[in-house]
């Protein structure tokens, strides 16, 4: 069966007016129950996790004082949320979610996190709408309990997953590739194990050819026991912070891509968000979903 976390939290209150489309988190459960792509047996709700699991990843002072929200204007403005205990709990709740989906991915080849793809941050701060890495703590969580040596992340957010490859840049066991838009955010970007700039204004074809021409030898290079996907919608033409020019359907196109080779190669997979900034809601909904369809179609 298809598992799938989310819980009320991830639909956070922002002032109004704030750019990031927080009420996606609400409407793509709906609409995925709605359709009968998915039950509400599919999902299960995530709960608050052990600090240590935080803490194999992220630096001490700086999961204190987000705990505590003793975190900096600056710090706090460049995460760009308002910091609130709520916000702290959302934060840690998308992170159990992803380690609790690993299980299911493990056992079933997939599973899906409403939420999470949060790579922007890093070990000690965080940065544009992450404060956790949810991916990376999982990674940590799987080698911890001994489910996964090499992993492999596979961030296809038309942003650079910038905090990711900080937290694992001197760490051989897990490999991060990030293909995003070159003239996007981070406008200083870190360095990943591999880094793919898709030129602005590239469309479907492009796209999928150069993560064709990619995936497959770098699966077979890095030889992963386990893949995180962020699929991260931003590559539309219509996302409001992304320059490329896909469509929805080369955005399903990929993600069937993705999924058919880990199910070919069985190679668990675990998928969270990552970005969405379309104007029209309907569309970020419609592009989310069509992963959870695709995953159900291969896998079920």
């Amino acid at each position: 069966m298809l598992k799938i976390a989310y819980h009320p939290i991830y639909k956070h209150p922002l002032p109004e007016g704030h750019r990031f489309p927080m009420e996606k988190y609400e409407l793509l459960p709906q609409q995925l129950l709605l359709e009968g792509t998915c039950s509400e047996e599919n999902f299960f709700e995530p709960e608050i996790p052990e600090d240590e699991h935080i803490l194999a990843v992220h630096n001490a002072d700086y999961y204190s004082r987000l705990k505590n929200q003793e975190l900096s204007e600056r710090e706090v403005r460049k995460t760009g949320f308002p910091l609130s205990k709520a916000l702290y709990e959302r934060e840690i709740i998308i992170a159990d979610g992803t380690m609790k989906c690993c299980h299911f991915s493990l056992e079933h080849g997939i599973s899906f996190n409403i939420a999470g793809g949060t790579h922007h941050a890093y070990s000690n701060r965080g940065e544009a709408f992450c404060l956790l890495n949810d991916q990376a703590i999982a990674a940590r969580y799987l080698q911890k309990q001994k489910l996964a040596e090499k992993i492999l992340i596979v961030d296809l957010d038309v942003h650079q997953g910038n905090g990711t490859a900080e937290i694992f840049q001197n760490d051989a066991s897990v490999f991060t590739f990030s293909m995003h838009g070159k003239g996007n955010y981070p406008f200083k970007k870190e360095k990943s194990d591999l880094d793919i700039e898709v030129p602005d204004g590239s469309g479907d074809r492009e796209y999928l050819q150069l993560l064709k021409e990619t995936l497959p030898d770098l699966i077979e290079n890095v030889n992963p026991d386990f893949i995180f996907y962020l699929s991260g919608v931003d590559i539309l033409e219509t996302d409001k912070l992304g320059k490329l020019s896909c469509s929805v359907a080369g955005c399903k196109e990929r993600d069937r891509f993705v999924l058919q080779l880990c199910h070919e190669l069985s190679i668990p997979v675990q998928c969270s968000m990552g970005g969405g900034y379309s104007p029209d809601i309907k569309t970020i909904i419609d592009a989310h979903a069509n992963t959870y369809r695709l995953a159900r179609e291969i896998y079920f």
